[in-house]
């Protein structure tokens, strides 16, 4: 995965925006639901926030308080502090945090948590736990004409295809996989809980 996003990084944001190889998917409400999202995001109380597999920062940026924005890849690190997404940036693999027990007040992640497996699930929430007392998972929302979970194909501008693993997720299912939260937000396109 770190060599698929290594190479996606200058065009992640293509997907959120709907332009290049994305320009043709067609998402009704799509927009307004991104404004819903940023505003709930926005209105959340300020904490020490780490926000895990960060990317390009598009969702970063919107959290608020001391962020600090972890990615595996370096181009996608590079893109988010072009954009000052956080306060602070560090490479480093999201199963295994490297900071020590309770650093943070929440762990944030965005369309990560739905590519894991079940055993990555677990090592990323047992991490998460010890490192913040909250966790807020961002996410894709199952519709009835998806399957819960596929392997995507996914094309670059350069012209390659790489095969990527991808749930999509309700809200209940969420908080349960959680151990319990709240749905800060369910819309069409995505799912927002917190579990503290």
């Amino acid at each position: 995965m770190k060599a698929y996003y290594d190479a996606r990084a200058r065009e992640y944001d293509d997907w959120i925006e709907g332009v290049g190889v994305y320009a043709d998917r067609v998402r009704p409400g799509w927009e307004d639901e991104l404004a819903a999202l940023r505003a709930t995001l926005e209105a959340m109380p300020a904490a020490r926030t780490l926000d895990v597999a960060a990317g390009s920062g598009y969702f970063t940026r919107w959290l608020p308080g001391h962020v600090v924005a972890l990615d595996q890849s370096a181009n996608m690190i590079d893109v988010s502090r072009e954009r000052r997404a956080a306060d602070e940036y560090v490479v480093g693999d999201a199963l295994n945090l490297p900071f020590e027990d309770d650093t943070f007040e929440r762990v944030f992640t965005g369309h990560f948590y739905g590519h894991l497996g079940e055993t990555e699930r677990a090592q990323f929430l047992a991490d998460a736990r010890r490192v913040a007392g909250e966790l807020v998972v961002l996410d894709s929302a199952w519709r009835e004409e998806l399957p819960y979970e596929e392997w995507q194909e996914r094309l670059l501008k350069d012209g390659s295809r790489w095969q990527v693993y991808k749930r999509f997720l309700e809200p209940e299912q969420l908080a349960t996989e959680l151990d319990g939260g709240r749905t800060l937000f369910a819309g069409r396109w995505f799912v927002l809980v917190s579990s503290a």
